[in-house]
């Protein structure tokens, strides 16, 4: 598998900003330092698994989203695909409440941080 650092560091910091996180919170959280983060989100350094393991923990997510962009499931499609496919269904003034009700869940998720 091919894995574009450069994309990888970009998710990571896109992730990192969706949670509201500095670069030195997710150190923390990783036990990693700041630096360190900022290089890989700027690949100019490639994580071990191990550390990416440990960024996708400070990241309350997985590393198939930080590699590849999506999450697997057990069908091969992805959760966005699915998500995407059903929000095509529906009328615009449906898409545009279904948005709003992403929204508040993920206001919610932060809520309880």
């Amino acid at each position: 598998m091919y894995v574009d650092y450069k994309d990888l560091g970009k998710r990571i910091a896109k992730r990192r900003r969706e949670l509201g996180l500095k670069q030195y919170q997710v150190s923390e959280r990783a036990g990693l330092s700041d630096k360190y983060i900022s290089c890989i989100e700027t690949a100019k350094s490639i994580p071990s698994i191990d550390v990416l393991v440990r960024i996708c923990d400070a990241l309350e997510t997985t590393p198939d989203m930080l590699l590849l962009g999506a999450v697997s499931n057990t069908d091969g499609e992805s959760y966005e695909r699915q998500l995407v496919g059903k929000l095509q269904r529906l009328n615009s003034a449906a898409r545009q409440l279904a948005i709003e009700m992403l929204d508040r869940f993920v206001q919610y998720e932060q809520d309880k941080k």
